[in-house]
């Protein structure tokens, strides 16, 4: 009974999508007031609820938004910023891809391609992504705590391309850069010929745990357009961000 009322309450405060009262929550359950604002502190000491005004009014919280995101599958946040992607790939031209961190790495879990049927594009195929090597990752690794940009520059750090950044130097310049920016690139590090550029999509106060990209050859992902990309990515970075923590309440 305990359990149920709690999720009840959980499940207005998603549903409502603003800042809930303690009155209109203890309207909404029916609970005796003592109860439910029992209950409500409860969820507040949990860190499930946030009241981010300090008025008393509450939304969901960062630990119950990761709970949620640790438990939603790719078919679900693949369905969530799918839409966006293909939005991004017909306006750039380009392919544009996702990929989600988890397990230390960084894995490409959803490609949208351009419309164009004379347009020749890259495909950057889905799966795992060397840590130093793509921009995919290298846009989540720059925002990372400083002991996991440790162990990805003390780890093996595989020269796919004379391009590829290899020494401690070149690997936190380029970190630095990344912040700077907002955005990563890619230039003829992984294969020859092929450029890429992405952007961290950080959820609530979790950090980086996705990223957006584009890749394509370098005779049209020249720096001046990866740059002209990279931001642009930065903004659809915010709009899938948005998407998947949609997704995630609604699925609390």
């Amino acid at each position: 009974m305990h359990l149920n009322r709690l999720i009840s309450i959980l499940e207005i405060i998603a549903v409502a999508g603003r800042p809930v009262s303690s009155v209109e929550l203890q309207k909404a359950t029916g609970l005796p007031k003592p109860t439910c604002y029992r209950l409500v502190q409860t969820l507040l000491d949990q860190g499930l609820i946030e009241s981010p005004s300090g008025d008393g009014r509450v939304i969901i919280g960062e630990r119950l938004i990761r709970i949620a995101l640790l438990g939603k599958s790719d078919v679900d946040v693949r369905r969530a910023a799918a839409p966006l992607l293909k939005a991004a790939a017909v306006r750039f031209n380009e392919t544009v891809f996702l990929s989600r961190f988890r397990n230390s790495q960084v894995e490409i879990i959803h490609v949208e391609t351009p419309d164009d049927p004379a347009r020749a594009y890259i495909h950057p195929g889905l799966g795992v992504r060397p840590m130093h090597a793509c921009s995919c990752s290298k846009a989540i690794a720059a925002f990372a705590e400083p002991e996991f940009q440790d162990c990805i520059i003390n780890g093996s750090l595989k020269a796919y391309t004379e391009h590829t950044k290899t020494t401690e130097a070149e690997l936190r310049a380029d970190f630095a850069r990344i912040v700077q920016r907002g955005f990563a690139d890619c230039d003829q590090e992984i294969d020859l010929g092929i450029a890429s550029v992405a952007a961290p999509v950080s959820i609530g106060n979790i950090g980086a745990t996705f990223s957006v990209g584009a890749v394509g050859p370098i005779r049209r992902f020249g720096s001046d357009n990866r740059t002209r990309i990279g931001c642009e990515l930065v903004d659809l970075a915010s709009r899938v961000s948005g998407a998947i923590q949609l997704c995630n309440v609604a699925g609390v």
